[in-house]
């Protein structure tokens, strides 16, 4: 099935069209406008807020439903827990349609628990086309999402990072930078291998 990239302006991250989930909303209203009537799921990857900056708009505009992980949705309120304050902002009243557990499954994409960048951060697989929407867990360069913002942890993440090593990743779409559409595995064991120093 085919990813659309849609990239993040300025520090604000980026968000992807798979079918009818759109995965992350910090990207303005606009630049989803033209998929108004195919987006019926919004995954938010974690609760900061340059992931979530518009989702509520996003999703009174489509009619779609927001998803979240239950330990990141409990923080959603909280100026500190979504970093709002860091982009002099106020945490977006959000309504959560959904509450997502590992193991979980949103339109044949595979919930995966990635904590450490925040504690109920996702990354989602489409096994099938061996895509990994990695959020900040992991990106394209073998970087890594902070962990000294509230709520992280280094030795979650590279649990995490372990765990997502054991996959097949062909393509690999992070939160910020560009996508990889092939080897995605390789920047996942470079992270890995960075982290081990750590």
């Amino acid at each position: 099935m085919q990813v659309i990239w849609i990239p993040g302006d300025g520090s604000l991250a980026n968000a992807y069209l798979r079918g009818n989930v759109l995965v992350d909303a910090g990207v303005t209203p606009m630049q989803v406008a033209k998929y108004r009537d195919q987006i019926e799921w919004i995954v938010l990857t974690h609760c900061h807020f340059d992931h979530i900056a518009h989702a509520h708009e996003i999703a009174h505009m489509c009619d779609a439903r927001l998803c979240m992980h239950k330990d990141d949705a409990e923080g959603l309120g909280a100026d500190e827990r979504t970093l709002a304050m860091i982009f002099g902002e106020r945490a977006p009243p959000l309504r959560i349609a959904r509450t997502l557990r590992d193991g979980d499954e949103v339109e044949g994409l595979r919930v995966i628990h990635t904590p450490g960048h925040t504690p109920g951060g996702i990354c989602l697989w489409d096994g099938d086309e061996r895509n990994l929407f990695s959020g900040d867990t992991v990106f394209a360069d073998g970087g890594v999402g902070r962990t000294d913002f509230p709520g992280g942890s280094i030795a979650e993440l590279k649990a995490s990072l372990g765990r997502l090593s054991a996959l097949d990743v062909k393509g690999l779409y992070p939160g910020h930078g560009p996508a990889v559409e092939s080897n995605g595995a390789l920047h996942i064991n470079a992270a890995l291998r960075m982290l081990a120093f750590c």
